[in-house]
């Protein structure tokens, strides 16, 4: 969404992850919150975002974070399972 890959909250490492007091108001998505990625003892504030309540236009990212481009986002890919014919 708006060039930005959204992860499911339950996918993220919690240790790596503080609250920030930092808000945003997007007309469209709703009120975000923000995290700071604290990563090899460096902190990176307000790295990563959610919306906790967004629009019901923007109802997809519900429960899903985002990351500004100074993160690398590692791991494995999930797949769909295939339907049997």
């Amino acid at each position: 969404m708006e060039g930005n890959h959204y992860f499911p909250s339950e996918s993220l490492h919690r240790e790596y992850f503080t609250d920030s007091p930092t808000k945003s108001l997007c007309p469209w998505k709703g009120m975000a919150r923000y995290y700071t990625v604290t990563a090899a003892g460096a902190p990176n504030p307000d790295a990563a975002w959610y919306d906790p309540h967004p629009t019901f236009l923007a109802h997809r990212i519900k429960n899903h974070v985002a990351f500004r481009n100074s993160i690398t986002v590692e791991g494995t890919q999930e797949t769909k399972p295939q339907k049997q014919q």
